[in-house]
């Protein structure tokens, strides 16, 4: 039971960790796409 209840944490903490690794991601590539943007303008 212990072992079972270690193991959902660490799903748990890595589902939460590529969720914001995502979000940084997509911020990133926003960022750049408006500098972009303003280069073209």
């Amino acid at each position: 039971m212990r072992v079972l209840t270690v193991v959902v944490a660490l799903v748990a903490a890595f589902s939460l960790s590529a969720c914001n690794t995502m979000q940084g991601l997509g911020k990133d590539v926003q960022s750049g796409g408006e500098a972009l943007e303003k280069q073209a303008k």
